[in-house]
């Protein structure tokens, strides 16, 4: 059992008043998943996603799948 600790962190993109999440990479490999989470609420609930869906859905955002923003 690991007990690595999430690091967060914010796109560097998320210069926009707060209306952002946070992701926490690190822990794709040794569990698997992604954490993501409210950056206005870090006491909220937090969301594990399968590292594979979340790399798809950053490539798919990579190759302008989603439209602008």
């Amino acid at each position: 059992m690991t007990t690595e600790s999430p690091r967060w962190f914010t796109s560097s993109y998320s210069n926009n008043g707060g209306a952002c999440v946070e992701v926490a990479v690190n822990l794709a490999v040794s569990r698997g998943v992604v954490p993501v989470r409210d950056s206005k609420s870090t006491d909220g609930p937090v969301l594990d996603l399968p590292a594979c869906s979340f790399a798809s859905f950053v490539a798919g955002v990579k190759a302008g799948e989603f439209g602008g923003v």
